[in-house]
């Protein structure tokens, strides 16, 4: 397989009915027969530490030990950084600080880690932002700024504005709607930039958010959230039925057009080409 870029965008809290109701341009690349649209289910619990790790290590939280977002470590799983690195690509990310502490360093040093290029490091190009309400805004310039100075084959792009509205706002409520409303303007903005310099892009969220304010539940309004796949080794379209958070890392892998780690699930997801050209 030829290798490619990707870039994988994870809306943290992103609800699936959500996404669905109020992402006019995602849905515009649906309708446009640009993407394909899938309903996903988060491990458990629907917390953002645990889910970081399954969807970047694909291995379900009982594997991976992260079982709280009080488990400040680094992981010991091998990631799509570590794969990416392992197969000569380049890596990056503009992200919250705790997913520095899943792969880079851990704790996270306030005045020191913000910023950090290092080729050696996993995540060789790394922005990380450590405040909940830290405009998603300068997140995606960030992003953007990565991919114009740094070109990384794999790049990871983690806004928090809406988990961060929905946890003052409840998902019950206009602030969560319009924050929905406002990261699918940035996607209008940002996915066409990746896409002119070659990427293949998937969005997709961590958990959801339920009318409480709050998720870690097993609910559908804890669990179910979308992805987007915006690639020519996916068929465009919406699917039917629920697919596993296991499926992201390996798609990620077979976008990249490399094998991926022996302790991924096999990936099956519907509409996926059995070769990538």
């Amino acid at each position: 397989m030829q290798n490619k870029k990707v870039v994988l965008i994870v809306v943290d809290a992103l609800r699936f009915d959500t996404a669905c109701t109020h992402m006019g341009f995602m849905q515009h690349l649906v309708e446009q027969n640009m993407a394909a649209r899938y309903k996903v289910c988060s491990e458990v619990p629907a917390l953002s530490r645990p889910l970081y790790e399954t969807i970047l290590t694909g291995t379900p939280p009982l594997v991976h030990g992260v079982v709280s977002n009080m488990l400040v470590r680094l992981s010991t799983q091998t990631s799509l950084f570590h794969v990416a690195q392992q197969n000569g690509l380049s890596t990056a990310a503009a992200a919250y600080y705790w997913v520095s502490e899943l792969y880079n360093r851990a704790p996270f040093v306030h005045m020191e880690d913000r910023i950090q290029l290092d080729k050696e490091l996993p995540i060789n190009n790394g922005l990380f932002y450590f405040e909940d309400h830290y405009p998603d805004s300068h997140l995606f310039a960030e992003a953007a700024w990565l991919i114009d100075n740094k070109q990384p084959d794999f790049l990871y792009v983690h806004p928090m504005n809406v988990d961060d509205d929905g946890h003052k706002f409840t998902a019950d409520s206009a602030g969560y709607r319009n924050r929905v409303l406002a990261t699918d303007n940035l996607l209008s903005l940002f996915i066409p930039k990746c896409l002119a310099h070659g990427y293949e892009v998937i969005v997709t969220a961590d958990h959801g958010m339920t009318s409480d304010g709050n998720h870690g539940g097993t609910t559908a309004e804890d669990r179910h959230v979308p992805m987007f796949v915006i690639s020519s080794a996916v068929k465009p379209g919406i699917r039917d039925g629920i697919v596993s958070q296991l499926q992201v890392a390996p798609l990620c892998c077979r976008l990249l057009g490399i094998e991926p780690a022996e302790s991924m699930v096999p990936l099956l997801l519907d509409g996926v080409k059995a070769n990538v050209e």
